[in-house]
Protein backbone atom coordinates (compact mmCIF):
# COMPACT_ATOMS: atom_id res chain seq x y z
CA UNK A 1 0.00 0.00 0.00
CA UNK A 2 1.10 3.68 -0.65
CA UNK A 3 0.65 6.15 1.91
CA UNK A 4 -2.54 7.50 0.34
CA UNK A 5 -4.42 4.19 0.06
CA UNK A 6 -3.01 4.34 4.53
CA UNK A 7 -4.98 7.54 4.85
CA UNK A 8 -7.92 6.53 2.85
CA UNK A 9 -8.11 3.59 5.33
CA UNK A 10 -8.04 6.25 7.72
CA UNK A 11 -10.51 8.35 6.25
CA UNK A 12 -12.80 5.07 6.37
CA UNK A 13 -12.38 4.43 9.72
CA UNK A 14 -13.02 8.50 10.40
CA UNK A 15 -16.85 7.90 8.96
CA UNK A 16 -17.85 5.56 11.58
CA UNK A 17 -16.91 8.47 14.01
CA UNK A 18 -21.18 9.39 14.49
CA UNK A 19 -21.65 12.67 16.50
CA UNK A 20 -17.87 12.68 17.65
CA UNK A 21 -15.38 15.02 15.69
CA UNK A 22 -14.77 12.46 12.16
CA UNK A 23 -11.01 11.91 12.79
CA UNK A 24 -9.83 8.00 11.95
CA UNK A 25 -6.73 6.18 12.86
CA UNK A 26 -5.36 2.95 11.66
CA UNK A 27 -2.10 0.71 12.88
CA UNK A 28 -0.42 -1.09 9.97
CA UNK A 29 1.72 -4.11 10.82
CA UNK A 30 4.70 -3.95 9.05
CA UNK A 31 3.45 -6.49 6.32
CA UNK A 32 0.63 -3.81 5.32
CA UNK A 33 -2.34 -5.45 7.10
CA UNK A 34 -4.44 -3.77 9.22
CA UNK A 35 -3.90 -4.72 13.38
CA UNK A 36 -6.18 -1.92 14.37
CA UNK A 37 -8.41 1.10 13.30
CA UNK A 38 -10.14 3.86 15.10
CA UNK A 39 -12.50 7.05 15.08
CA UNK A 40 -12.54 9.83 17.80
CA UNK A 41 -15.06 8.33 20.72
CA UNK A 42 -15.00 11.15 23.41
CA UNK A 43 -18.55 11.65 22.88
CA UNK A 44 -19.27 8.45 22.86
CA UNK A 45 -17.47 7.16 25.48
CA UNK A 46 -17.81 10.25 27.62
CA UNK A 47 -14.04 9.52 27.65
CA UNK A 48 -11.34 13.09 27.02
CA UNK A 49 -8.15 10.66 25.71
CA UNK A 50 -10.56 9.04 23.05
CA UNK A 51 -8.56 10.22 20.30
CA UNK A 52 -8.53 7.71 17.36
CA UNK A 53 -4.90 7.47 17.58
CA UNK A 54 -4.89 6.41 21.20
CA UNK A 55 -7.96 4.12 20.47
CA UNK A 56 -6.03 2.64 17.58
CA UNK A 57 -3.03 2.06 19.61
CA UNK A 58 -4.37 0.44 22.51
CA UNK A 59 -5.72 -2.35 20.53
CA UNK A 60 -3.13 -2.59 18.07
CA UNK A 61 -0.59 -3.07 21.08
CA UNK A 62 -2.84 -5.98 22.09
CA UNK A 63 -2.39 -8.00 19.43
CA UNK A 64 1.43 -7.11 17.93
CA UNK A 65 4.75 -7.58 19.44
CA UNK A 66 5.10 -7.57 23.30
CA UNK A 67 2.08 -6.22 24.10
CA UNK A 68 2.91 -2.38 23.60
CA UNK A 69 5.70 -1.97 21.29
CA UNK A 70 4.66 -1.15 17.97
CA UNK A 71 8.18 -1.57 16.40
CA UNK A 72 7.87 -1.80 12.38
CA UNK A 73 4.23 -0.22 12.30
CA UNK A 74 2.51 2.46 10.82
CA UNK A 75 0.11 4.58 12.19
CA UNK A 76 -2.10 6.55 9.56
CA UNK A 77 -4.10 9.32 10.75
CA UNK A 78 -6.57 11.59 8.73
CA UNK A 79 -5.42 14.76 11.15
CA UNK A 80 -1.89 15.98 12.56
CA UNK A 81 -1.90 14.60 15.97
CA UNK A 82 -2.25 16.73 19.05
CA UNK A 83 0.25 16.44 21.69
CA UNK A 84 -1.18 13.51 23.97
CA UNK A 85 -1.25 10.97 20.28
CA UNK A 86 2.16 12.13 19.71
CA UNK A 87 3.28 11.08 22.57
CA UNK A 88 1.28 7.81 22.29
CA UNK A 89 2.69 6.92 19.13
CA UNK A 90 6.62 8.20 20.79
CA UNK A 91 6.49 5.93 23.57
CA UNK A 92 4.36 2.75 21.72
CA UNK A 93 7.64 2.46 19.52
CA UNK A 94 5.56 3.38 16.28
CA UNK A 95 7.90 3.50 13.79
CA UNK A 96 6.20 5.65 10.94
CA UNK A 97 3.02 8.12 10.76
CA UNK A 98 1.29 9.27 8.02
CA UNK A 99 -0.83 11.97 8.43
CA UNK A 100 -3.39 13.87 6.43
CA UNK A 101 -4.84 17.43 7.61
CA UNK A 102 -2.24 19.64 9.15
CA UNK A 103 -3.87 21.37 12.29
CA UNK A 104 -2.50 24.74 13.20
CA UNK A 105 -4.12 25.06 16.44
CA UNK A 106 -3.06 21.60 18.24
CA UNK A 107 -0.77 19.83 16.20
CA UNK A 108 2.41 18.04 18.00
CA UNK A 109 4.19 16.95 14.67
CA UNK A 110 4.94 20.00 13.02
CA UNK A 111 2.28 22.56 13.48
CA UNK A 112 2.43 23.83 16.79
CA UNK A 113 4.91 21.33 18.84
CA UNK A 114 7.12 18.70 16.91
CA UNK A 115 6.87 16.28 19.68
CA UNK A 116 7.77 13.25 17.61
CA UNK A 117 10.87 15.08 16.38
CA UNK A 118 12.05 15.69 19.66
CA UNK A 119 16.02 14.86 19.93
CA UNK A 120 15.53 14.11 23.93
CA UNK A 121 13.25 11.27 23.28
CA UNK A 122 14.69 8.07 22.56
CA UNK A 123 12.45 7.35 19.84
CA UNK A 124 11.58 9.54 17.06
CA UNK A 125 9.31 8.04 14.10
CA UNK A 126 9.30 8.71 10.38
CA UNK A 127 6.46 11.43 9.49
CA UNK A 128 4.86 12.03 6.14
CA UNK A 129 2.23 14.65 6.58
CA UNK A 130 -0.32 16.49 4.23
CA UNK A 131 -1.42 13.45 2.71
CA UNK A 132 -4.31 13.65 0.54
CA UNK A 133 -4.80 16.73 3.02
CA UNK A 134 -7.62 18.46 0.62
CA UNK A 135 -9.85 15.28 1.24
CA UNK A 136 -9.23 14.84 5.24
CA UNK A 137 -9.45 18.47 5.85
CA UNK A 138 -13.10 18.70 3.93
CA UNK A 139 -14.06 15.78 6.16
CA UNK A 140 -13.16 18.22 8.89
CA UNK A 141 -14.72 21.19 7.63
CA UNK A 142 -18.03 19.46 6.85
CA UNK A 143 -18.74 18.09 10.06
CA UNK A 144 -18.12 21.60 11.67
CA UNK A 145 -20.26 23.19 9.60
CA UNK A 146 -23.32 21.02 10.41
CA UNK A 147 -23.00 21.77 14.05
CA UNK A 148 -22.89 25.90 13.57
Amino acid sequence: MNDEDLIRTALRAASKAGTDVPIGAVVFAPDGTVLAEACNAREALGDPTAHAEVLALRSAATKYGDGWRLDGCTLAVTLEPCTMCAGALVLARVSRLVFGAWEPKTGAVGSLWDVVRDRRLNHRPEVRGGVLEDECADLLERFFRTQR
